[in-house]
């Protein structure tokens, strides 16, 4: 038996649903111009390396990342779609909370770093912009941001016990 959503499942629902639409325009803006596949992710990584990328993140994005741009744009950009398409949708939330988690923590670290020094509010300030989607992510694992206005799937969901940590006991 599925759980009556409460209104705060209805409300991270809708949270989910906002930042799934974001993420839909800023991947379908990147999948249907070719701009970003072909020098924009390029762009953005060397200017990540130019001043904003913690130390020890720089050698991946100098190395693999920039060795293999193409795919990786590609990645990032069928990756948000993907990522907008599921939380939209209410499709596989959390797996797609996990990788919006992850994509926002590798965008904080390449882009938000305060510098040497600095103190430990400037690094929370820096990151103010990927930090507030990444804690949503979070939220999105940690509760039930599925529980509502989620598309129907035809086959059976898991059963509620697996589900619900509260039907666990």
């Amino acid at each position: 038996m599925t759980p009556i959503p409460t209104r705060n499942d209805r409300a991270l629902a809708l949270l989910r649903i906002a930042v799934g639409v974001l993420f839909l325009v800023f991947g379908e803006y990147k999948v249907a111009d070719s701009k970003f596949v072909d020098s924009g992710f390029r762009y953005w990584i060397e200017r990540f390396l130019q001043g904003g990328v913690y130390p020890f993140v720089a050698p991946v994005l100098r190395g693999p990342i920039l060795a293999h741009a193409h795919a990786w744009a590609w990645l990032v950009a069928l990756g948000e779609l993907s990522i907008g398409i599921a939380l939209a949708l209410g499709i596989c939330v959390r797996l797609a909370s996990a990788f919006g988690l992850a994509f926002m923590l590798a965008l904080l670290f390449s882009s938000n770093y305060p510098g040497p020094g600095a103190p430990l509010w400037q690094y929370f300030g820096a990151a103010l912009d990927h930090l507030v989607l990444a804690l949503c992510f979070g939220a999105f694992l940690a509760g039930r941001a599925d529980a509502a206005f989620r598309i129907k799937l035809p086959w059976p969901a898991r059963s509620a016990s697996r589900s619900d940590p509260a039907a666990r006991g």
